[in-house]
């Protein structure tokens, strides 16, 4: 019995190990500070953590996101905001061997002319293709999932003339996780990218006792976006509470809301 499970358990190891992907090795964000007629120069790093050959092809999108969760992706051009016409790959399409590292090389170059102060952005879909292998047991094509990567590339021009205008869209109590999670919806309605930080200062509602302070963590925000960012508030006993919700990106700049919350038994 022993002698089957370790085979098993060896099986089991063998096909998660062959069935490894691709994976990017130097961050899903890179930011650029930009000047007008200048060339910049980037690399995505890429490993086939598999034994296998695996092929990955290498494209451009637009890309937004909001608080409700939905996430778009689209065709350059999509986005007012694009920086895809700036971008130029060096390859579309790489085959790396098993367990190889390879480097993707793009290269950005900003118009050499005036364009509104903010921030553009763009994604480099870094997407494994997988070879179509027809079979004999059943009619139809076999679909297989991969994982495909994004990785923002967000580069702001002229910043010091532009900046975050930060909105709270909504706030609401939800168990989590078996936690008590305070989710609130933030908006970039400014033209600036930035990472903001949102707390909560929540008060007994009668006495005016400060229960406690609680943050959660920065969040990369583009413009015209919005996100939820969820705060662990378990400490909090059941009751009602008046509440100051506050965001604070980089530069310090603060944004604040009054609201009053209920916390539940469930």
């Amino acid at each position: 019995m022993i002698k089957r499970i370790l085979i098993l358990t060896s099986l089991i190891l063998q096909f998660c190990f062959l069935h490894a992907g691709i994976v990017v090795l130097n961050g899903l964000t890179h930011s650029y500070k930009v000047e007008s007629g200048k060339v910049y120069k980037g690399k995505i790093a890429i490993e086939n953590t598999s034994v296998n050959p695996q092929n990955v092809k290498i494209y451009l999108q637009d890309f937004t996101y909001q608080a409700n969760g939905t996430t778009h992706y689209a065709a350059l051009h999509t986005n007012s905001r694009t920086n895809g016409d700036w971008i130029k790959l060096n390859t579309n399409l790489v085959t790396l061997k098993g367990k190889e590292k390879t480097e993707i090389f793009y290269e950005i170059t900003v118009p050499d002319k005036s364009v509104d102060p903010g921030s553009y952005w763009s994604v480099i879909i870094v997407e494994p293709v997988e070879d179509i292998k027809p079979t004999n047991d059943k009619p139809g094509v076999n679909i297989t999932s991969v994982i495909r990567y994004a990785i923002q590339v967000i580069t702001d021009y002229d910043a010091e003339k532009a900046k975050p205008d930060l909105k709270f869209e909504g706030v609401k109590i939800e168990k989590q996780d078996k936690k008590q999670v305070a989710k609130i919806a933030i908006a970039n309605q400014g033209n600036l990218y930035c990472r903001p930080t949102a707390s909560i200062e929540i008060y007994n509602r009668n006495t005016g006792e400060k229960i406690g302070n609680f943050s959660g963590l920065a969040m990369g925000l583009l413009p015209q976006t919005s996100k939820t960012f969820d705060i662990d508030i378990s400490k909090v006993p059941p009751g009602q509470y008046k509440a100051v919700i506050i965001t604070t990106d980089e530069d310090e700049n603060a944004f604040a809301l009054n609201v009053e919350l209920e916390v539940k038994n469930d």
